[in-house]
């Protein structure tokens, strides 16, 4: 890593673990089997459907807090 790098990532605090946060929705609808069921059921829906969908929320709150943890001052 060049001393370039390095006072970028000392001047951001360490700003590329905030990326982390942005597995867990890969990890989540990728293991398939954790939600192919049908059972539990919200407003009719089955788990299938609401879960995903639950996800699209989770991952655009999860987009915004890297987002602003990550920008440079500008």
């Amino acid at each position: 890593m060049s001393s370039d790098a390095q006072h970028r990532t000392r001047a951001h605090g360490g700003a590329r673990w905030w990326y982390l946060l942005l597995v867990p929705p890969f990890v989540g609808l990728l293991w398939v089997p954790l939600y192919a069921k049908k059972g539990p059921e919200l407003f009719g829906f089955p788990f299938f459907y609401w879960y995903q969908f639950a996800w699209v929320f989770a991952a655009a709150a999860l987009t915004i807090v890297v987002f602003l943890a990550t920008r440079a001052d500008r």
